[in-house]
């Protein structure tokens, strides 16, 4: 099912920052070593939620939710991690580098999809893009620290 409102799209951006935070935890769990920039990304990840919400809600009218329309399929941004139990750490980084580079391509096509809406909402995704864009080469550099298939 396409999203097609901005509740839609919003709702979209939730799922996808709590299923990346509950990644980051169990990563947290699983592999000690770099625990803290997993928590550290689970952190960024709730306060991400809020950030996105703040501009919908301080900037969207019913009038403006009613008349605007989003066409984004989710799938193209879901990524379905399973379970990490028995993955490696480099399976699983590299698990959170697709995650984060499917969420960020998220963020620039619904602020893209909303730049006549209103500055703040797209404003908001191109942050979060941008902030994806940036966890994703720090993901590179642990992947390039040594760690193997």
């Amino acid at each position: 099912m396409k999203l097609n409102t901005a509740s839609q799209v919003i709702s979209f951006s939730r799922k996808l920052e709590e299923d990346g935070a509950a990644f980051y935890e169990s990563l947290a769990g699983q592999y000690p070593k770099d625990s803290e920039v997993w928590l550290g990304f689970s952190r960024e990840n709730k306060k991400n939620i809020m950030r996105v919400e703040r501009a919908y809600f301080g900037g969207i009218t019913d009038a403006l939710e009613g008349g605007f329309t989003f066409d984004i399929d989710p799938e193209e941004y879901t990524v379905k991690p399973g379970l990490l139990q028995n993955a490696s750490y480099a399976n699983a980084i590299n698990t959170a580098i697709e995650m984060e580079r499917k969420t960020a391509l998220f963020y620039d096509r619904a602020a893209e999809q909303s730049k006549t809406l209103l500055a703040d909402v797209p404003r908001a995704f191109l942050t979060m893009g941008k902030l994806r864009d940036e966890r994703r080469q720090k993901l590179e550099e642990i992947r390039g620290g040594g760690v193997k298939e």
